[in-house]
């Protein structure tokens, strides 16, 4: 398989995010799991504490002592990452890539590198999500559970205001549509604020925010357009002529998503595919492709994706909108903090009738089959599915066509793969120390010109490439920490060869 010019980022080195991800961001993610597992034992405990003993009480009680077992192992795991213990060998459980991280961990563990701070980070960081897979599916009461739904669902309710936007600007472009035509100069116009929006989407990464209000979370999800203009100038390398005119030689194509993030990313994806199959004659299908175990706390599973459509056309998923005094605070507050963010505007009355309209399309698609996910989106968690495994294994995606020939092999067949997010990014260059200069295709190995690749990155880890040298190195001589911080991104596009 392919090895890199370059070695992995060292999570040993303070100055790197690694170290801060491990130091810091992992224990806050763990005591957010215990706090989930501690909510519903409480629940739980409540409900059935007066209540006669019969079948449901005797499994509630069961489900408690399991809880309880699994906040032990979590807190476990949480004291031994903090003092750099060995990871431990994952029990097979009868779900996928057991052997494949165990593998991986032997030979690491022979090379010095089995610690959590020894360990790559990519594969560091993978392996975490996994071993914690196998915790809960190893119980009676808690292998269906996703630990982090709560919060993602939670965040997706918060999300309302740019939503309701967005559902009446596609509102208004579908009454535009006779105008709009295959006129391909304002089919462009409108790409571009597709791009930026989805691209900018992938703010809301709840892995990553962990300290993060709910305002600020709001001002990253602005999708107006002054809002996209003024982050134009942060996208360090942009692609998008490149994307726009390899999209209008295609003719009704499949695009493929590797999904990101669920809530709001989700959503914004949902807009773009809707886009290209509604208003262009370029693509008439989206396949998308999701995580089959919870994954990085934020990406998107097949049960996050059944739930979108439900919840987007359920009239009380959403809260009421807030009073036009506390939109206002909401601006002010934003544009004190960044004058780049606009927060999103009022509610308006028809939003919730044009976001139903919508979301009601989007439906119609997924029964039609216009729109698909690459497993069915009753397939439980942790379910086993070749179409889908590959996305939640520790390796770089150059080794696609080695290790996941079914999933290379489909995605030959596509007009275009838009990879979503920051981790796709890491997994696409290998996570490791590329110089910032790197050509893309360079960086990509073995899987260069195999299909035509648009990576969608706002940068939240260390690896950078497709970026001219002098505009890095200035970047890097202003102390911003602008690999990380989600500030800047990257759109890049490789054709196929």
């Amino acid at each position: 398989m392919y090895q890199a010019p370059y070695p992995p980022y060292d999570p040993t080195d303070k100055e790197g995010f690694s170290y801060e991800t491990v130091v810091k961001r992992w224990p806050i993610i763990l005591t957010g799991i215990i706090d989930n597992i501690y909510r519903v034992n409480h629940v739980l405990s409540v409900s059935h504490s007066e209540e006669a003993a019969n079948e449901e009480t005797l499994s509630a009680q069961e489900k408690i002592e399991e809880g309880k077992n699994l906040i032990e192992q979590i807190s476990k795991l949480k004291y031994e990452m903090g003092r750099d213990r060995p990871l431990e060998t994952i029990t097979h459980d009868g779900e996928s890539m057991v052997d494949i991280y165990n593998t991986e961990l032997a030979r690491l563990t022979e090379q010095g590198k089995g610690t959590w701070f020894t360990a790559p980070w990519l594969y560091a960081e993978c392996y975490l999500y996994r071993l914690l897979r196998s915790y809960f599916s190893q119980t009676k009461h808690w292998n269906k559970h996703d630990p982090f739904q709560a919060q993602k669902q939670e965040t997706f309710k918060k999300s309302s205001q740019a939503i309701f936007q967005l559902a009446t600007t596609m509102h208004e472009l579908e009454q535009d549509k006779a105008k709009l035509g295959s006129d391909a100069q304002k089919l462009n116009i409108i790409f571009r604020e597709m791009i930026q929006m989805c691209l900018w989407g992938n703010a809301t990464d709840l892995s990553l925010l962990t300290q993060m209000t709910h305002e600020d979370i709001q001002h990253l999800q602005s999708v107006g357009k002054d809002a996209q203009a003024a982050r134009k100038e942060y996208i360090l390398t942009d692609d998008q002529d490149k994307v726009w005119s390899h999209l209008m030689g295609l003719k009704d194509a499949r695009i493929d998503f590797v999904l990101d993030n669920a809530g709001f990313e989700l959503f914004t994806d949902f807009v773009f595919a809707d886009f290209l199959v509604t208003y262009t004659p370029y693509v008439s299908k989206v396949v998308f492709h999701p995580k089959m175990i919870p994954w990085f706390v934020s990406d998107v599973t097949p049960p996050d994706f059944k739930a979108t459509i439900s919840s987007l056309l359920s009239p009380t998923f959403f809260p009421e909108s807030k009073s036009d005094e506390q939109i206002s605070s909401l601006a002010g507050s934003a544009l004190a903090q960044d004058p780049t963010i606009v927060s999103a505007p009022k509610e308006l009355p028809q939003s919730r009738q044009h976001l139903k309209e919508m979301v009601t399309r989007w439906a119609g698609y997924l029964e039609s089959g216009v729109f698909a996910l690459s497993v069915s989106p009753e397939t439980p968690l942790g379910a086993s599915n070749s179409n889908a495994n590959f996305w939640t294994s520790p390796y770089p995606y150059w080794n696609m066509n080695d290790l996941a020939p079914e999933v290379f092999g489909s995605l030959k067949d596509s007009g275009l793969v838009i990879f979503k997010g920051d981790l796709n990014f890491r997994k696409l260059t290998g996570d490791v120390k590329w110089p910032a200069s790197t050509p893309f295709e360079s960086a990509v190995g073995p899987l260069r010109g195999a299909f035509p690749v648009l990576s969608l990155r706002t940068n939240k880890a260390d690896v950078v490439v497709g970026v001219e040298k002098e505009k890095a190195e200035r970047l890097d001589s202003g102390g911003e920490k602008w690999r990380v911080n989600g500030k800047y991104a990257l759109v890049l596009f490789l054709p196929r060869a």
